[in-house]
């Protein structure tokens, strides 16, 4: 059978590839590690005066834990439902299988927890039983709290949107327990990272740059976005990324208008943005944008780029442990008011691309018809100009903390006056987008250290990667 020719100029381009640099995959964070996670979330929930912790996470879409909260404590990637008594003495139970998502076997064991319990489906459509999943699960959790002695206490409950429906049932079965939610005693775990957590980012931001290395492998005029998704995804994904959906690209004569890929092809003068929103490894992300101009690229897009490479300059100079989170923020966008762009870097005084209007009410998008040859032959066209408003695309911030998939986290912003710490992982990406005529995404993401900041992105220059038209 004859070889489908468009895989044949896939692999093609991806011929000749070699990284300047190589990956080595650091070990995972140590068991050691995740019992004295356990210890400080019962320490804390003893302080409040709380018997048990319930931590709930369901699968989002394929294959993906709703949030991480259980990931963190125990890195069980799956669905389940934790319950951690206050009492030492007590072990963990996990409860789990209750999705029809099923991996079979998991990625792992829960560190730290012996008693697995398999719950599950049930219902008509899955099991031909009369009940609900939400109901089994809540009873099976009732069951755990009263093997726990804590049927009747106070009991924290963790967890995200999804975790909504399971608590509302917790609650109807535990009559006599008293419920609130704890999220917090995690959530404020996630500020400083410890010295095994900074390598797990060190390697996802590593993956980043190996993708990035591979995309500016491939883009070359006549090359589609699919194609350059497919090599940075490749080369990421076949060193130990976890998932290949955070990576965004913009291709255009104007900068980043960035998507997910719909068959644009590069071609002379366009300037092409790559957004790598998240690369997971082993459950910790990290985040880099970078730009690529083909061949001669407008005037205006210059400029732009030569005024963001100024922000993200002046924000990295700023960084440093017990310096103000607000003041770096403001020193990025000091290149912006220099330039007249932007009379203040207040949040509340700039714009944003994707803002709505000046009152919180929807913003009309204007209609604007957008020529593009590779939509247009798809029989779709663009009559919409996005953004709508002239700024930066991730709102009026020059960044914000990296921590693992759904983990609440902090904006580099002017509103926020905390100090930066030794041990935080966070992302600085200058950024704006003028619609229809100039935009600019680069940065990537650092460590703050006891004399600085550590550049994990270090591998791809923050400059534009340029290819001959």
């Amino acid at each position: 059978m004859a070889r489908n020719p468009t895989l044949r100029r896939c692999e093609a381009l991806l011929a000749g590839l070699e990284p300047d640099f190589t990956f080595e995959p650091p070990p995972p964070v140590p068991e050691t590690e995740y019992a004295d996670r356990v210890r400080r979330v019962r320490h804390e929930a003893a302080q409040a005066g709380l018997d048990a912790v319930v931590l709930h996470t369901d699968i989002a879409a394929f294959y993906h834990a709703s949030n991480s909260y259980l990931r963190y404590l125990c890195d069980w990637i799956k669905e389940g439902v934790l319950v951690v008594a206050t009492d030492a003495s007590r072990a963990p139970v996990l409860l789990s299988f209750f999705s029809t998502s099923v991996l079979m076997p998991p990625p792992g064991e829960a560190v730290g927890v012996d008693d697995i319990r398999q719950t599950g489906q049930w219902g008509r459509e899955t099991y031909d039983r009369p009940g609900d999943v939400n109901g089994k699960l809540a009873v099976a959790t009732r069951g755990i709290l009263e093997e726990l002695g804590a049927d009747r206490g106070r009991i924290g409950l963790i967890g995200d949107a999804l975790s909504d429906r399971f608590f509302a049932a917790l609650g109807e079965e535990a009559v006599g327990a008293a419920f609130q939610r704890a999220g917090a005693i995690i959530d404020r775990m996630q500020r400083v990272r410890t010295t095994s957590e900074q390598a797990q980012f060190r390697a996802a931001a590593q993956l980043v740059d190996l993708g990035l290395q591979a995309a500016f492998h491939v883009i070359r005029p006549g090359v589609s976005d699919f194609e350059i998704y497919a090599a940075f995804t490749f080369a990421q994904m076949a060193r130990g990324g976890e998932a290949g959906d955070g990576c965004q690209i913009g291709i255009g004569p104007h900068g980043p208008h960035v998507s997910k890929p719909y068959g644009r092809i590069v071609r002379a003068g366009d300037l092409v943005g790559l957004y790598a929103s998240n690369v997971p490894y082993r459950g910790y992300w990290a985040q880099a944008a970078r730009m690529v101009a083909v061949g001669e690229i407008a005037r205006e897009c210059e400029t732009l780029i030569e005024v963001c490479l100024e922000a993200h300059r002046r924000g990295l100079a700023a960084c440093a442990a017990g310096v103000l989170v607000r003041d770096v923020n403001n020193a990025a966008f000091s290149a912006l008011v220099e330039r007249g762009m932007i009379d203040s870097p207040e949040a509340r005084a700039m714009p944003w691309a994707f803002a709505p209007g000046a009152d919180g009410s929807p913003l009309p998008v204007p209609v604007r018809t957008i020529p593009d040859r590779d939509l247009e032959g798809q029989g779709r066209a663009l009559r919409h100009l996005y953004p709508a408003v002239r700024g930066p695309i991730d709102g009026p911030r020059f960044g914000h903390g990296i921590t693992m998939p759904d983990m609440p986290g902090y904006s580099v912003i002017s509103s926020n006056l905390d100090r930066l710490e030794t041990g935080q992982a966070l992302v600085l990406h200058a950024q704006w987008v003028e619609p229809g005529r100039a935009g600019c995404n680069i940065g990537g993401s650092v460590l703050i250290t006891d004399d600085g900041i550590e550049d994990l992105n270090c591998h791809t220059p923050i400059a534009p990667h340029r290819v001959p038209a």
